[in-house]
């Protein structure tokens, strides 16, 4: 019998662990702290209506705590509970941990995939020239200025050569990212690209499927939607995102009328 390499071996057992520990609705068990957020139900898209500003922001639904039982009060709670973390194999690699930056109270939050070059070594979201694009996104088209909202990541730290997240590293980072939004609680979620889109809809559907459907995360409306790097590579994409912010402002007005 063939004998299978160690290498192998322990990763179909970590991959085996990181399945089993999850939910029903794909969310693992461990990392929750309280009530399950269900996978994000799809909507039809709202119609068009007058803008308004938007509403004061909500407050948590309930206390925020750490799987460890330590109750996390605001974000700078969260970022002293991520600490020096090192756990997952990211860690080696990285020179500085991504927490994500914006106003703490943001209506509108945007998560993307996981820090690049530029964002590795400045500790900040979205920073090179996708983060550039995603500015121009936030300001130019919904007309909002870039601190008013909060930016971060699926992943804390840059997985190496910019590869896609794998799925320990989803699982280990996944709580921060949790405890961020049920902290935040904005009103609209965007979910930049295929990894947060899956994430915040907890399905394994492409962003070309879920972009263009509208679902919801824990009561806050989701708006999936094509990756700023994509759009460098990609720029006859744009019009698709322009889209899908004509429904995040929509959203964002809804709410108030």
């Amino acid at each position: 019998m063939t004998k299978v390499p160690d290498d192998i071996r322990l990763d179909l057992r970590e991959r085996a662990r990181y399945f089993a520990e999850l939910s029903d609705v794909g969310v693992p068990r461990s990392a929750l702290a309280g009530p399950v957020p269900g996978p994000a139900r799809v909507a039809p898209a709202p119609t068009a209506g007058p803008r308004v500003a938007p509403a004061p922001p909500r407050p948590p639904a309930a206390p925020v705590f750490s799987p460890e039982g330590a109750e996390l009060r605001d974000l700078g709670a969260v970022r002293e509970w991520v600490g020096d973390c090192q756990r997952c194999k990211l860690a080696g690699g990285r020179k500085t941990i991504v927490f994500g930056q914006g106003n703490a109270q943001a209506q509108l939050m945007f998560v993307g995939e996981a820090p690049g070059a530029d964002e590795d070594e400045q500790g900040l979201a979205f920073v090179g020239r996708a983060g550039q694009l995603l500015t121009d996104i936030i300001e130019k088209g919904l007309k909002i200025p870039r601190a008013d909202v909060f930016i971060a990541n699926v992943l804390k730290c840059r997985p190496p050569q910019n590869r896609n997240p794998e799925p320990d590293e989803i699982l280990a980072c996944q709580p921060f990212l949790e405890k961020q939004i049920a902290l935040i609680r904005p009103k609209v979620l965007v979910g930049l690209g295929k990894f947060s889109a899956q994430w915040l809809f907890k399905s394994m559907e492409p962003i070309s499927r879920l972009r263009g459907r509208i679902g919801d995360y824990d009561g806050i409306k989701v708006v999936p939607t094509f990756h700023p790097a994509y759009l460098l590579r990609n720029p006859g994409a744009k019009k698709d995102v322009w889209e899908d912010m004509k429904v995040v402002r929509r959203l964002l007005a809804e709410d108030e009328g």
